[in-house]
């Protein structure tokens, strides 16, 4: 399964290792797309999208509607 977020504040690379860096250590596969300032969440089951907008909280950053 494969889930796409909106993450408001990312600008740089360093924000955007930082996103995936903090899905990932949540058990999810994660890509950024710097540009487009989307998070693409991929696991084998289903996705927490509350685990998911936390780590992205945690690490400075906010998953948007």
């Amino acid at each position: 399964m494969t889930k796409e977020f909106k993450v408001e504040g990312m600008n740089c690379g360093h924000c955007a290792s930082r996103v995936e860096k903090a899905v990932v250590a949540k058990g999810f596969a994660a890509m950024v797309d710097l540009p487009a300032k989307t998070l693409s969440v991929t696991a084998d089951g289903p996705i927490d999208d509350a685990a998911v907008a936390k780590a992205v909280e945690d690490a400075g950053y906010r998953v948007v509607p």
